[in-house]
Protein backbone atom coordinates (compact mmCIF):
# COMPACT_ATOMS: atom_id res chain seq x y z
CA UNK A 1 0.00 0.00 0.00
CA UNK A 2 1.78 3.33 -1.26
CA UNK A 3 2.00 5.85 1.81
CA UNK A 4 -0.08 9.28 1.26
CA UNK A 5 0.68 12.34 2.54
CA UNK A 6 -2.71 14.50 3.35
CA UNK A 7 -3.52 18.38 3.81
CA UNK A 8 -6.54 18.88 5.75
CA UNK A 9 -8.91 21.68 6.95
CA UNK A 10 -10.60 20.99 10.32
CA UNK A 11 -13.42 23.41 11.35
CA UNK A 12 -15.53 24.43 14.31
CA UNK A 13 -19.22 24.75 14.17
CA UNK A 14 -18.36 28.79 14.38
CA UNK A 15 -16.15 28.09 11.39
CA UNK A 16 -12.75 28.74 13.06
CA UNK A 17 -10.10 27.07 10.81
CA UNK A 18 -7.08 24.56 11.15
CA UNK A 19 -4.94 23.69 8.08
CA UNK A 20 -2.53 20.70 9.42
CA UNK A 21 -0.63 18.09 7.27
CA UNK A 22 0.12 14.25 8.43
CA UNK A 23 0.82 10.72 6.62
CA UNK A 24 -2.16 9.40 9.10
CA UNK A 25 -5.18 11.43 8.52
CA UNK A 26 -7.44 8.76 10.30
CA UNK A 27 -5.39 9.09 13.61
CA UNK A 28 -4.99 12.65 13.57
CA UNK A 29 -8.51 13.53 12.96
CA UNK A 30 -9.42 11.06 16.12
CA UNK A 31 -6.63 13.46 18.28
CA UNK A 32 -8.16 16.77 17.22
CA UNK A 33 -11.53 15.05 17.78
CA UNK A 34 -10.14 13.91 21.25
CA UNK A 35 -8.73 17.07 22.17
CA UNK A 36 -5.59 15.28 23.50
CA UNK A 37 -3.82 18.81 23.89
CA UNK A 38 -5.95 20.33 25.84
CA UNK A 39 -4.29 23.65 25.59
CA UNK A 40 -3.79 23.84 21.94
CA UNK A 41 -5.76 25.88 19.10
CA UNK A 42 -7.86 23.28 17.98
CA UNK A 43 -9.26 22.09 21.47
CA UNK A 44 -9.28 25.82 22.48
CA UNK A 45 -11.97 26.60 19.96
CA UNK A 46 -13.29 22.65 19.49
CA UNK A 47 -12.15 22.64 16.01
CA UNK A 48 -12.98 19.10 15.42
CA UNK A 49 -14.67 18.48 12.20
CA UNK A 50 -12.83 17.55 8.65
CA UNK A 51 -14.17 19.62 6.26
CA UNK A 52 -11.53 19.28 3.72
CA UNK A 53 -8.75 17.28 2.47
CA UNK A 54 -5.91 16.66 -0.26
CA UNK A 55 -3.93 13.26 -0.87
CA UNK A 56 -0.18 13.92 -2.25
CA UNK A 57 2.16 10.89 -3.12
CA UNK A 58 5.03 13.35 -1.08
CA UNK A 59 4.92 14.66 2.10
CA UNK A 60 7.01 17.42 -0.07
CA UNK A 61 4.21 18.43 -2.44
CA UNK A 62 1.67 18.21 0.86
CA UNK A 63 4.22 20.28 2.54
CA UNK A 64 4.23 23.06 -0.29
CA UNK A 65 0.39 22.97 -0.81
CA UNK A 66 -0.25 23.58 3.22
CA UNK A 67 2.16 26.62 2.55
CA UNK A 68 0.15 27.82 -0.26
CA UNK A 69 -3.58 27.28 2.00
CA UNK A 70 -1.98 29.36 5.11
CA UNK A 71 -0.71 31.92 2.68
CA UNK A 72 -4.94 32.36 1.33
CA UNK A 73 -6.79 35.03 2.34
CA UNK A 74 -9.62 33.30 5.04
CA UNK A 75 -12.11 34.51 2.08
CA UNK A 76 -10.33 32.12 -0.29
CA UNK A 77 -10.21 29.48 2.23
CA UNK A 78 -14.01 29.22 2.69
CA UNK A 79 -14.30 29.30 -1.20
CA UNK A 80 -12.29 25.98 -1.62
CA UNK A 81 -14.29 24.57 1.61
CA UNK A 82 -17.49 25.64 -0.05
CA UNK A 83 -16.86 24.62 -3.39
CA UNK A 84 -16.19 21.06 -2.50
CA UNK A 85 -17.91 20.61 0.12
CA UNK A 86 -20.68 23.36 -0.02
CA UNK A 87 -23.04 22.19 3.19
CA UNK A 88 -19.92 21.78 5.79
CA UNK A 89 -20.42 18.07 6.39
CA UNK A 90 -18.03 16.51 8.86
CA UNK A 91 -15.97 14.49 6.81
CA UNK A 92 -14.53 11.77 9.09
CA UNK A 93 -18.40 11.57 10.84
CA UNK A 94 -18.38 7.83 9.35
CA UNK A 95 -14.81 7.03 10.20
CA UNK A 96 -15.79 6.26 13.96
CA UNK A 97 -19.19 3.93 13.34
CA UNK A 98 -18.74 0.29 13.60
CA UNK A 99 -19.07 -1.79 10.53
CA UNK A 100 -21.24 -4.72 10.99
CA UNK A 101 -21.09 -8.10 9.40
CA UNK A 102 -23.50 -8.54 6.40
CA UNK A 103 -26.10 -11.34 7.38
CA UNK A 104 -27.92 -13.48 5.23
Amino acid sequence: MPNYAYVYIMSSSFRKLYIGITTHLHARVAQHKAEIKPNSHTAKYHINQLVYYERFTSPGAAINREKQLKGWLRLRKLELIITTNPHWQDLSAEWQKEVLPITP
